[in-house]
C-alpha cells in the first residue's frame, strides 16, 4: 500500500482523528508482537558529524574539569600526564597545552616543602573569566534547571531518583556541579533528599507535583499548533525517515497503526499497562523523547539511559526502540558508544532549537577558538620568519658565489 517512506508519512499526516471503533479494530488485527519487528540499522552521516564536531570541545572540557576538581584547582603536570588514558588524551599534556593556548597556565611550585620545584597547571585568567560567565548563565536559567529536575522526578516510577545517578547525568541536562548542595535546598516545596547520604544510598524525592511541569514537549507542540491553526491537533510524534531509508511493508503497517494509538504522556501513571503492549511501547518512546528533549544536545549515550531502566520502567532490550523507531530517533555508534539522538532536533548536523544553557558551551568554545586563532597566527608568523631567513641565506649564498 505504501511504496516509499514518504508516502507513509503523507498518509499519516492525512489521518487526523480516526473513528474509535475503527481504531480498536485495526489494533486488534494489525499489531504483531514487538519482539518480532526488525529494522536494519543504517548510518546517518550528518548526525554522526554532529557528535564528531563536539569531540575536541569535550576533550578540552574533560581536561579542565580534571584540573578544577583538584584541591586548590591546581595539579602537577606529571600527575595529569599519568591520567591521559582515563581522559582519552592521545597526546602529551605539554602538546595539549600547545594546541590549546590560553586555557591553562603553567608555573613552578613544590609538591612538598623540601622537594624540588616542578611544573604545575592552573586555570588561566581567560578560563576564570569563563567560569564567572558560567555562574551567571546558571543563575539566569535557575527556573529552567528546577523545572528539568522536577520533570525527571515526575516521570520516574516512585517520583524519586538516586543521587548518584543524577550526579552522573548532570552535564547531559545542564545541571550545576553543586546543584544538590546549593540548588535543591532552595526549593523545599519541590525537593527533599532521603536515605543515607554517607552510605551512597541517598535519593532525591519529589515533594510537590507542579502541573505546569506535567506537559511534555509533544503536548505543548500540539497545543501551539491548535492555537495557530484553530484545529484541535492530537499530540503525536514527528515521524521523519531519513532520505533513502526503506521500511519493510509489515513494519510500515505496524508504524502506521502504532502512531494512530493515543499519545501517552510520560508524566502519566502507567502501572496498569502491560510491559510488552503497544501502548507501553508508545509510553516508553514518549519518555525517551522527553528525556532527549530535556537534554542539552538532544542526545544521550545509551549506557547512561540504561542506568534509569528501573526508575522509568524500561525493558531489558530498551535500546532496540531507537532502531525500531528510526523516524523518531537515530542510534549513533560514533566513537564506539551507542548514543540515542532525537531526529527532529537536528537539521543536518546542527541543532535547530538550542537550550538556553547551551550558551555555556558556546562561551567555552569561543574561549578555545580564541586560543586556536592565536596559535594559527603565531605559526604563520613563525613560517614567515623561516621564509625570510631562507631567502636571506639564499641571497647571501649567491652573493658569496659572485
Amino acid at each position: 500500500m505504501f511504496s516509499t517512506p514518504h508516502s507513509l508519512i503523507s498518509y499519516l499526516r492525512r489521518i487526523k482523528s480516526p473513528h474509535p471503533s475503527f481504531l480498536s479494530q485495526e489494533i486488534i488485527v494489525q499489531f504483531r508482537p514487538i519482539s518480532s519487528l526488525k529494522v536494519v540499522w543504517r548510518k546517518d552521516y550528518r548526525l554522526d558529524e554532529a557528535i564528531e564536531n563536539d569531540k575536541r570541545y569535550k576533550l578540552c572540557a574533560r581536561v579542565v574539569r580534571e584540573v578544577l576538581n583538584e584541591p586548590g584547582q591546581v595539579i602537577p603536570l606529571r600527575y595529569l600526564e599519568k591520567r591521559r588514558e582515563r581522559l582519552r588524551l592521545n597526546v602529551s599534556v605539554k602538546a595539549f597545552l600547545g594546541f590549546n593556548p590560553g586555557l591553562l597556565d603553567t608555573y613552578y611550585d613544590r609538591i612538598k616543602p623540601k622537594s624540588e620545584p616542578v611544573l604545575f597547571l592552573r586555570a588561566s585568567d581567560r578560563l576564570r573569566g569563563f567560569l564567572e560567565e558560567e555562574k551567571r548563565i546558571m543563575m539566569e536559567n535557575e527556573e529552567l534547571i528546577v523545572s528539568k529536575l522536577c520533570k525527571l522526578l515526575m516521570m520516574s516510577k516512585d517520583k524519586m531518583l538516586s543521587v548518584d545517578k543524577l550526579l552522573h547525568v548532570k552535564r547531559d541536562f545542564g545541571f550545576p556541579n553543586d546543584f544538590l548542595v546549593n540548588l535543591v535546598p532552595k526549593y523545599p516545596e519541590y525537593f527533599q533528599i532521603v536515605g543515607s547520604p554517607g552510605e551512597g544510598k541517598s535519593f532525591l524525592q519529589l515533594v510537590t507535583r507542579n502541573p505546569d511541569f506535567a506537559k511534555s514537549v509533544i503536548e505543548r507542540r500540539a497545543e501551539d499548533e491548535s492555537r495557530s491553526t484553530g484545529i484541535r491537533m492530537r499530540p503525536n510524534f514527528d515521524y521523519k525517515l531519513p532520505p533513502g531509508f526503506i521500511l519493510r511493508k509489515e513494519m510500515r503497517e505496524w508504524v502506521r497503526d502504532w502512531l494512530e494509538l493515543d499519545y501517552i504522556s510520560p508524566y502519566e501513571d502507567v502501572s496498569y499497562l502491560e510491559q510488552s503492549s503497544p501502548e507501553m511501547e508508545k509510553r516508553t518512546v514518549g519518555v525517551f523523547h522527553e528525556l532527549l528533549s530535556l537534554s542539552l544536545l538532544k542526545r544521550i549515550p545509551v549506557p547512561i539511559l540504561g542506568k534509569f531502566g528501573d526508575e522509568y520502567r524500561f525493558s531489558n532490550a530498551f535500546s532496540s526502540v531507537f532502531t525500531r523507531h528510526s523516524g523518531i530517533f537515530y542510534l549513533s555508534l560514533k566513537g564506539g558508544i551507542e548514543t540515542a539522538m532525537l531526529r527532529e532536533a537536528y537539521q543536518g548536523d546542527q541543532l535547530i532549537d538550542c537550550d538556553p544553557l547551551l550558551e555555556i558551551k558556546n562561551k567555552f568554545v569561543e574561549l578555545l577558538e580564541q586560543g586556536w586563532r592565536e596559535r594559527a597566527e603565531q605559526r604563520r608568523e613563525q613560517a614567515n620568519e623561516r621564509r625570510k631567513d631562507m631567502e636571506f641565506m639564499g641571497a647571501r649564498a649567491v652573493h658569496l658565489k659572485d
